[in-house]
């Protein structure tokens, strides 16, 4: 009312002021689409469809229409629809997104597509939402692995030139569903998360769009390049080499173990020896690629060990080298290598998802790019060789990458690159 009477002593028409004032607001809305079922899918769905226009979709079998079910009709004592996601604050959410389903001309709607997915599956939602994704969209992986911009690129064609591509380095959270489809908790949000954008001019956007959906944390760090979030994967060198480290013909004997081997805190001075090889390796890849094109930085493309240091300072009793940082960091106490239970023992895994997804999605494309550059990769040569038979596949082959397994990889050479000028082209390198 004192408002009302001052903007008359002034001459001013109340009503007539108050929708001046208001005709710069307006609704500002946001379609998010969410990729995928596991953990990191059901907790980024729950979180944003509190705020936004939120959808989900799974390629996988009947996991949308399941999920979809799961959340309607009594469910817990309070008979709440929807989601319940627990934050790492205690506080709790309830949500419900428009709508889960399997059906890619969904991706039409989108303003924001997030693919929190195995990143093997990457290429088949690419596919599946080209022919329905509009201009202007964002599209972020979490995490991106090596090489998805190129990937992406590839599976949009003429499409990717008008859309952003947001490479994440990792996942934003440590979570987990706690009731499949009904409930989930984040353990803990990382302080902060490297992001690179393809291309470069979209990068203002595309942060501030993913940084709202986010939250305050964790902080979206902006990485000069994606080529730089590819290299960095240290997924690439730390589960292929200690794999490789305590499984090869060397070190074992293919007889069942007695006792299930510590992963991080087991390794030894020989897995350290090819976990060093394949970082020394990445690492000349990096340089060779900014001695060739002047004032490129791949800043963020560190060593392994440099890896330790930047994300898990404060927590390792002794940081002076790789393995003993490895060996006593305290995030990964007591975690072993992947084993199944047999007869006398137990044998490793030698299909997970630590051979099965981080060489065809992160060694594949690093080598690939040596190969282009002309780099030689003795280590990483070893390590997939010895990958490849493990899985049954053939991606390297006479030292090249040509094998008949390699569509499925993330090698440039996979989608047709056969040159570095063509991978600088793809990757928007100039």
């Amino acid at each position: 009312y004192r408002v009302q009477r001052l903007a008359s002593s002034f001459g001013f028409n109340f009503q007539t002021l108050l929708r001046d004032i208001m005709a710069d607001e307006k609704k500002n809305g946001l379609t998010v689409l969410v990729c995928g079922g596991g953990n990191a899918a059901q907790v980024a769905t729950a979180m944003f469809a509190a705020r936004y226009d939120t959808y989900a979709i799974s390629l996988y079998a009947d996991e949308g229409p399941r999920w979809k079910q799961s959340m309607c009709g009594s469910r817990w004592f309070d008979q709440v629809n929807g989601m319940e996601l627990t934050l790492d604050t205690g506080k709790k959410l309830v949500s419900m997104p428009t709508d889960i389903t399997n059906d890619p001309s969904i991706a039409a709607k989108a303003d924001v597509i997030i693919l929190a997915v195995p990143s093997f599956a990457h290429g088949q939602y690419f596919e599946a939402f080209y022919p329905y994704i509009k201009p202007g969209t964002v599209v972020a992986c979490m995490p991106a692995r090596s090489g998805g911009d190129i990937l992406f690129a590839a599976k949009m064609k003429e499409k990717a030139d008008s859309l952003a591509f947001v490479g994440f380095e990792t996942l934003p959270w440590a979570c987990r569903f706690t009731e499949w489809g009904k409930r989930a908790t984040i353990l803990g949000t990382k302080g902060s998360i490297l992001a690179a954008v393809t291309p470069e001019s979209e990068a203002t956007r595309a942060i501030s769009i993913l940084q709202g959906l986010l939250g305050v944390y964790p902080a979206i760090t902006k990485s000069p390049n994606n080529l730089g979030i590819s290299l960095r994967n240290p997924g690439q060198v730390i589960h292929p080499g200690v794999m490789y480290g305590r499984w090869c013909p060397e070190k074992w004997d293919g007889k069942p173990v007695a006792e299930k081997p510590l992963f991080y805190q087991g390794v030894d001075d020989f897995s350290e020896s090819i976990l060093l090889g394949l970082s020394n390796e990445v690492q000349d890849v990096c340089r060779k690629v900014e001695s060739l094109v002047p004032g490129f930085s791949l800043k963020d493309a560190c060593t392994l060990h440099q890896w330790y240091l930047d994300s898990y300072k404060g927590q390792m009793a002794d940081d002076s080298t790789l393995r003993k940082s490895m060996n006593t960091c305290s995030a990964y106490t007591g975690l072993t290598h992947p084993l199944k239970d047999v007869d006398g023992g137990f044998m490793p895994d030698l299909r997970y998802r630590y051979i099965a997804e981080d060489i065809p999605t992160g060694l594949c494309f690093t080598r690939g790019l040596a190969e282009l550059l002309e780099v030689p990769t003795p280590t990483m040569d070893k390590v997939m060789t010895w990958g490849q038979e493990q899985l049954g596949k053939s991606f390297l082959v006479d030292g090249k990458m040509a094998g008949a397994n390699l569509a499925e990889t993330r090698a440039p050479q996979a989608v047709g690159i056969k040159t570095k000028e063509e991978f600088f082209k793809a990757a928007k390198i100039s």
